[in-house]
């Protein structure tokens, strides 16, 4: 499945769906941290009016070893929204 072309603000609101929540914002970067039974994970969000793809795919790999959800899934469910 192609990566879906998202906005910065759109990968936010994502990650906010799945537990991550908003630390600071510096400049056109979104700070974001997880807590769970994994551990604490952080991610930079760059939020320009597209994300470049091979950030999207970085930050979906993190994601994806930060919740336990596949990759693939988490693609399906970003271009769903």
């Amino acid at each position: 499945m192609p990566l879906p072309i998202v906005s910065g603000g759109e990968l936010v609101a994502f990650m906010q769906s799945l537990g991550y929540e908003v630390m600071r914002q510096r400049g056109s970067h979104v700070r974001l941290r997880l807590r769970n039974k994994r551990g604490e994970w952080h991610e930079t969000v760059p939020d320009h009016p597209e994300v470049a793809r091979g950030t999207l795919r970085s930050i979906l790999r993190r994601t994806s070893d930060a919740t336990g959800i596949e990759i693939g899934e988490l693609e399906r469910r970003l271009a769903q929204r």
